[in-house]
This record gives C-alpha cells, sequence and structure tokens, in this order.
C-alpha cells in the first residue's frame, strides 16, 4: 500500500501510511504554506520503507550502525537512557515527526506542527506560541518560541505502545521530539508497584510476535489502587524525570495515574485555556 495523502476540511494535512498517521498544521504565507505541506508529502512517501528496510537494526537493544536519517534520529534519542533496555523503536513515532516537520521550514512559514499520533515536532518562530491539550487530563501546555521545547510525547500503558509501568500517562517536554518520545517511555515505564497483585501483565511476545521487547512482561490491565500506593508509584516516575532533567535530556513532564498527577518543570500548564491543537 502506498503513502496516502489528504487535506482535512480545516486545511491541515493527513498523512497515512501503514502504522504511521500524521496530522500537519502551518501557519504563514499561502504560499510557504503550500510549499511546506508539498514537502511533507514528499519526505513522508519513502520513509516507511526506509523504517522497514532497518528494522532489525532498530528492533536492538545494542547499538547497531544505521543508514537513515530518521533511524539515525531514534538512534541517538535512545542513547541517554543506556545501560538501561531500550532500543530505538522506543523514539520512532517523534523520530517520524521531527523527520517530516524538518523539511517544511521556509521564508513565510510562522508555525508548523507534525502530530504522530500525540506525539508531536514544534517549528515555532520568533514571537509565536502554541498550546497543546494532554489529552483525557484537562491540562494544556503554552509553549512560545523562547522556551527550548520542540518536542512533545506521551506514553503508557493505556497507550499505542506497551509499557513495563502502570502510568495512565506520561507526557513529555524536550528537545526534539524523538528524545521526547523515548524518555516519555522510560519514565512511564518506572511509574510501577513491582509485584502488586492489581497489576496484570503478559510477555510482551505473547501479544504481538515481532516486538522489540521479547518476553519481557508488560502491563495489560490494573486495578484498584490505594491514594498511598498511587502516589508511591508517581513518586518513582518523578525521581527518574528529575534525573533527566538535570541532565538536560527533557525539559519538564506530567505523570499521570487516576486520579493523581504531578508536574516537573517550568513550562506553563493551563488547564483554563482552550488548546490551539494537539
Amino acid at each position: 500500500m502506498a503513502a496516502e495523502a489528504r487535506t482535512l476540511p480545516d486545511g491541515r494535512l493527513h498523512l497515512h501510511h501503514g502504522p504511521i498517521d500524521l496530522v500537519i498544521g502551518a501557519d504563514g504565507t499561502p504560499g510557504a504554506i503550500a510549499a511546506a505541506l508539498d514537502a511533507a508529502t514528499l519526505r513522508f512517501a519513502p520513509l516507511l520503507d526506509e523504517l522497514v528496510a532497518e528494522l532489525p537494526a532498530l528492533r536492538a537493544a545494542d547499538p547497531v550502525p544505521l543508514t537513515g536519517l530518521c533511524a539515525r534520529r531514534m538512534a541517538a534519542a535512545v542513547a541517554a537512557h543506556r545501560p538501561a533496555f531500550i532500543t530505538p523503536m522506543a523514539a520512532v513515532a517523534g523520530a517520524v515527526a521531527e523527520t517530516v516537520l524538518a523539511v517544511m521550514p521556509r521564508p513565510g512559514l510562522t508555525r508548523a506542527y507534525v502530530n504522530n499520533g500525540g506525539d508531536i515536532a514544534l517549528h515555532l518562530t520568533p514571537g509565536t506560541a502554541t498550546t497543546l491539550a494532554i489529552a483525557g487530563h484537562g491540562v494544556h501546555i503554552t509553549l512560545r518560541h523562547e522556551d527550548p521545547v520542540r518536542g512533545v510525547a506521551t506514553s503508557g500503558w493505556r497507550g499505542r505502545s506497551w509499557s513495563f509501568g502502570i502510568a495512565d500517562a506520561v507526557t513529555v517536554l524536550a528537545r526534539t521530539a524523538a528524545e521526547a518520545d523515548a524518555a516519555a517511555t522510560m519514565i512511564a515505564n518506572r511509574v510501577d508497584l513491582p509485584g502488586h497483585p492489581a497489576v496484570r501483565r503478559h510477555p510482551a511476545c505473547d501479544l504481538q510476535a515481532d516486538t522489540d521487547l521479547g518476553a519481557r512482561p508488560v502491563t495489560t490491565g490494573l486495578g484498584p489502587l490505594t491514594a498511598q500506593e498511587i502516589a508511591q508509584a508517581l513518586e518513582t516516575g518523578v525521581r527518574h524525570a528529575r534525573t533527566l532533567a538535570s541532565t538536560e535530556v527533557i525539559v519538564g513532564a506530567a505523570l499521570f495515574l487516576h486520579p493523581q498527577a504531578r508536574y516537573i518543570g517550568q513550562i506553563a500548564l493551563t488547564p483554563e485555556e482552550e488548546p490551539a491543537h494537539g
């Protein structure tokens, strides 16, 4: 199946190919917007095939030489988290968004984003800002050009990918979308209560035969927890997030395990605002 492109009723661009589903928005002069979206479409067309060609290496926990630019972005994003177990696939959604966004900036384009299932790469020029929603949690994040954040990603056991932890969601702000994606995965893995009877787990390979996680147990269900247990699980994730922030791997994070939440970093969280997009 070839890559598909269509313009949404609100003018945004929708790109789809296999498991990749992007929504792209852009602001600026009409000519710059049209050129940026055309460039994004052209760059997207071969991207899945490029990744599939290197898939065995991208699923490897040990560093393996990679060729494609998107694949190398994935590898660079996960390197900061070793020697803990992580493969470049932990950064795939963010790296894809980042790779497509990279061809869009040009004179006349003031703002743009590529949203890959909630993992977002951002282009902001001086004087611009954007507000993103953390889906399902009633919280919005305002990002301005002067902020060091150009990537936002979310991970958790209820998300699109498997998690070793029990976080409903961990949203990370970082310099790039690939870095945010990898860090969100690792922080979400740390929000956990090992051995707790309310946590149901299954070997990842029993759920998806070709998973990069092998037989490692991933969370498939979660029963009731006390407020103290929720706080305990979140605290382990917060400690790891603070460590990553102290080494500038991330800029900030929001951790959610119903009904509690924790925030680190200084990016404005604004529950009362309506999101510009997300």
